[in-house]
């Protein structure tokens, strides 16, 4: 009887924690959702990260970390996510579509036909996973069987305008236009308040060479929807065709106004002012082409078409030259070149090009036209699409996206791949006594440290951070205050290792490398090997190296016989001084992590590589270690397994990870 009550009264006691428990993993699931809902996909992830660490049984934390990694465009990592939500609950739909979605763009279609069809199979009528699956044929160029499903789709859903629009589409691609013109106006008589619908009968009339019914399409899409930039592009070009080229020009400076990250819009417009003969803002348009892509080679030659019209022939040469190396057998571009260096005063140059073009003209004419017609020969299209790279199209406008059969994604706050981000390694893990509180997780907690401070004497704590800060004015005092305060119980004659350390701080801290990097020596040597010594000195003599204000061979009198090699032998210094660390405290992750770093610097990405794991497992949320080790594995050539473990820098809250993610794809 007695243990009985004993056990209702602890029941009654934590009953309460229980269901506190409950509510704060619903309500940091909410919070989480509101987060995605807001397009702050990164936020999200942490908050997600809470509800798998609390709760890792639940599907739904995986499938919304993984829906937030997929608008980041981290499909690798969405992919693992929904694996695991899918394997705690396998009969949601959504699941398979989304992980569908990822496997589609990772190109891999026949496994995101099969999670298309278990979402059927779980939601036979859901008209999303239907399209997606025509989608991923479409991508494939099965017209045929992307013909069958769209049909099954129209059969339970017949007034789904888009299922009629991609329909069109499929028949455009099979050249049947007839059919393509009824799915058209079956799409429009659907929906006749979408703009998608005319969006899409007029590019039905576009290839049907039906410019003026193109054109009245976009003018009543541009009047339901006049934000999109690819109506306006769409629109521009059927003009150019109707030689309405002041009606084409301000449309294309519209499409440009409305997305001003379309290469495609940029490229038109180019070709028009280059056509009227606006030819310096002709240039700033390619500029901006090959500032996105520098290997665009159309854009590069149109572009040394407009130097050489303006005098500026070393610009052309030099944009002619990388034409040629892409193109060697490009006539055209021989010729303009040999023309432009005969004006920079280049004779041997020109005599080159013209001897190539003269013994080229020899080849046709002895072996006949059809011997070069397979070298770059123009088509008879008037436009080209944008996945076309023969040179010779350079003239050409690109055609509109959805003759195109390109996807549009926008610009959306939130989305951190998008992120112009500088990729370099997260930098050392330092001690000092500040850190950057904009930025998460940029402090370390450590034992070793805490025990270093009990030792210590100043009343300002160090942390363990890789996000180092600017000091105040009130704190930069403090440190000169403390400098001096300090300095009165060291002399030449007693070298007070603890003392010299301190000062050394100090020094760092106020940007004193040089005085840091003397204390620091000397209290190595008075203390004979103390862990904290070791490592400050291999961060101040990092930090002195990056400044390239020092030099330990210098110090060793090594004759100069390289820049190179003087630095390498210094950052081996500093790799010596982490090894150090590591053999009297093998446990300590961050010290693995800076000794690969300095390892990267040496070139060494496998040394860094096996560090970068070290520091991994001991502490399996090491952002910073995953990060570096993702840019190491993708240095030597395994992108798979460095996109793997920058996802997962970014799952754990790295969030510049992301745009590096894209980058490299």
């Amino acid at each position: 009887m007695i243990l009985r009550r004993a056990m209702a009264a602890l029941v009654a006691l934590f009953a309460p924690l229980f269901g506190l428990a409950q509510l704060n993993t619903t309500r940091v699931m909410e919070i989480g959702r509101n987060a995605l809902y807001f397009e702050d996909y990164v936020l999200s992830i942490q908050y997600f990260n809470k509800v798998i660490d609390a709760k890792p049984f639940l599907y739904e934390p995986y499938f919304y970390r993984g829906l937030a990694k997929f608008y980041l465009d981290d499909f690798v990592g969405a992919d693992e996510d929904l694996t695991l939500s899918i394997s705690r609950n396998p009969y949601i739909a959504r699941s398979y579509q989304l992980r569908g979605l990822c496997r589609a763009n990772l190109d891999s279609l026949a496994l995101a036909e099969q999670d298309f069809r278990a979402g059927i199979v779980c939601d036979p009528q859901n008209v999303n996973i239907w399209q997606n699956l025509a989608a991923v044929m479409m991508q494939a160029g099965e017209w045929e069987r992307a013909t069958g499903v769209i049909d099954s789709l129209l059969l339970f859903a017949p007034r789904y305008s888009a299922a009629c629009i991609m329909r069109a589409q499929v028949a455009m691609n099979m050249k049947d236009t007839l059919v393509a013109f009824e799915m058209a106006e079956k799409a429009v008589q659907n929906d006749s308040y979408s703009a998608n619908v005319y969006d899409a009968r007029a590019m039905v009339h576009y290839a049907m060479g039906a410019y003026e019914a193109a054109e009245a399409d976009l003018d009543k899409s541009i009047d339901l929807l006049p934000g999109r930039g690819s109506s306006y592009a769409s629109r521009a070009l059927v003009r150019y065709f109707r030689d309405d080229l002041r009606g084409a020009l301000a449309d294309f400076d519209m499409a440009v106004y409305a997305d001003s990250t379309s290469l495609t819009s940029h490229y038109n417009r180019g070709l028009l002012l280059m056509e009227v003969g606006d030819n310096n803002k002709a240039i700033k348009d390619f500029d901006f082409v090959l500032g996105v892509d520098p290997d665009n080679t159309l854009a590069r030659y149109n572009r040394a078409l407009l130097r050489s019209a303006i005098g500026d022939f070393r610009g052309a040469v030099d944009d002619l030259s990388l034409v040629i190396a892409a193109y060697p057998n490009f006539e055209q571009a021989y010729s303009l070149r040999a023309r432009a260096s005969r004006k920079l005063g280049d004779v041997a140059g020109a005599k080159a090009d013209e001897e190539w073009l003269f013994n080229r003209r020899q080849e046709i004419y002895l072996n006949g036209v059809a011997s070069v017609q397979g070298d770059y020969s123009a088509d008879d299209d008037a436009a080209r699409k944008r996945s076309d790279e023969n040179v010779r199209n350079y003239n050409k406008m690109i055609v509109p996206a959805d003759v195109d059969a390109k996807q549009y994604t926008t610009e959306a706050r939130g989305k951190v791949q998008n992120r112009n981000v500088y990729v370099e390694l997260e930098p050392l893990f330092v001690l000092t006594c500040y850190k950057d509180e904009n930025v998460a997780a940029a402090q370390t907690y450590n034992n070793l440290v805490e025990e270093f401070n009990e030792q210590r004497k100043d009343e300002r704590p160090l942390l363990l951070t890789n996000k180092e800060r600017a000091l105040t004015g009130s704190e930069a005092d403090y440190h000169f205050a403390h400098i001096d305060e300090v300095s009165k119980g060291i002399t030449d004659s007693n070298d007070d290792a603890a003392a010299r350390c301190e000062r050394a701080l100090d020094y760092y801290l106020v940007q004193d490398i040089d005085a840091a990097m003397a204390d620091i020596d000397r209290a190595v040597q008075a203390s004979g090997g103390a862990w904290s010594h070791f490592f400050i000195r291999a961060f101040v003599r990092y930090k002195l190296l990056e400044l390239g204000k020092y030099s330990a061979s210098e110090q060793n009198a090594v004759p100069k016989q390289g820049v190179q090699q003087l630095a390498n032998l210094d950052y081996r210094l500093v790799k010596d001084d982490f090894s150090r660390v590591i053999e009297l405290q093998p446990t300590f992750a961050e010290a693995y992590f800076n000794r690969a770093n300095v390892s990267v610097k040496l070139n060494d990405y496998k040394s860094a590589i096996v560090d970068y794991t070290k520091a991994i497992s001991l502490n399996d949320r090491f952002a910073e270690a995953y990060f570096n080790r993702g840019l190491a594995k993708i240095y030597t050539g395994n992108a798979e397994g460095g996109v793997a473990d920058l996802s997962k820098a970014g799952e754990l809250g790295l969030y510049q990870a992301y745009s590096v993610i894209k980058r490299f794809r």
